[in-house]
């Protein structure tokens, strides 16, 4: 074949252009290798053209393949997921059912301490109300045992004047009291009134007898202690006029025998002798040797008669 010669192409059914020489055609004689020819080309074309489409089957074949993957993977991640959600609501459940248990426990355990506390309250003020009826009957006791020993004490002061007392109606006159072995009259009432000392010692001379004369610590403490338990009686009595006064000629206080005074029985202070107070009276005072005082013998005052006992052996 001349380089010089133009070849021509030719245009197969498959599309694909496949060079040819004029000389070819020409020659008759080469046709029948022509065609051999020209169908062995046929046939390698279109393997070279069934090569291309395979190629881009499977090229698709593998996309396909690994969306597939993509999908089974993406399918499997969401049912974990939901695998996973459905184990965390089960947890949750559970975990609610948990702490509704422990709720139960606790408000159980917060009942029982209130009602421990109410008890425990109840029993306190139990114990405070014993406690308090304690303290009572302590302070009573002690009130009791103060009374007991105070009585005692009046008892043993007493005791040697029972046998008069115990016949007291068979040695002095009505409305008179024995005591340390004398009568001895006290006009407590609001209707025996008062006196200046001169009408009352003219009272008790009346009755036999005359003003008290307290010349000793024993007679002293049986009138004062007399007086203190008398004390709703006298409550709004100043005081009683005794049977001692004072001398200005002798410049001294005497008795009414006109023995001197030798031992007073006088407050703080007294006697002062303020405005001419010559006449002696005592009060009840819890201390008998501060219960002397002295006023005017004009004033008017409550008195102590005194006089002998009768049938006294």
């Amino acid at each position: 074949m001349d380089r010089g010669r133009e070849p021509k192409t030719f245009n197969s059914d498959f599309g694909f252009n496949t060079p040819i020489c004029e000389e070819d055609l020409d020659d008759e004689e080469q046709l029948p290798y022509h065609k051999f020819s020209q169908d062995t080309q046929k046939v390698s074309t279109f393997s070279v053209n069934l090569g291309r489409h395979d190629r881009l089957a499977a090229v698709l074949l593998g996309l396909l393949a690994v969306a597939l993957l993509m999908v089974n993977v993406g399918l499997g991640v969401h049912y974990n997921s939901l695998t996973d959600t459905h184990l965390t609501l089960e947890d949750t459940q559970s975990i609610s059912t948990e702490i509704k248990g422990l709720q139960d426990t606790y408000k159980t355990a917060v009942e029982t301490m209130e009602k421990a506390m109410e008890k425990k309250d109840t029993e306190m003020n139990r114990q405070k109300q014993t406690q308090w009826e304690f303290d009572h009957q302590t302070d009573r006791g002690q009130d009791y045992q103060t009374q007991m020993d105070k009585i005692t004490k009046e008892i043993a002061k007493l005791r040697p004047h029972i046998p008069l007392i115990g016949d007291g109606c068979k040695y002095c006159p009505a409305g008179w009291i024995l005591m340390n072995s004398m009568c001895f009259y006290f006009p407590f009432s609001v209707s025996s009134g008062v006196k200046s000392w001169q009408k009352s010692r003219e009272y008790c001379q009346l009755y036999g007898g005359d003003l008290a004369v307290i010349d000793s610590k024993d007679k002293e403490n049986a009138t004062v202690t007399y007086l203190l338990n008398q004390q709703d009686a006298i409550k709004s009595v100043y005081g009683f006029w005794f049977g001692l006064k004072y001398s200005n000629r002798d410049g001294a206080w005497n008795w009414l025998d006109g023995t001197g005074l030798a031992e007073g029985y006088w407050d703080s202070g007294e006697p002062n002798n303020a405005n001419v107070e010559d006449c002696a009276y005592v009060q009840a005072n819890e201390n008998f040797f501060k219960a002397w005082r002295d006023n005017s013998c004009r004033t008017s005052m409550k008195w102590i008669c005194e006089k002998t006992p009768a049938n006294i052996l």
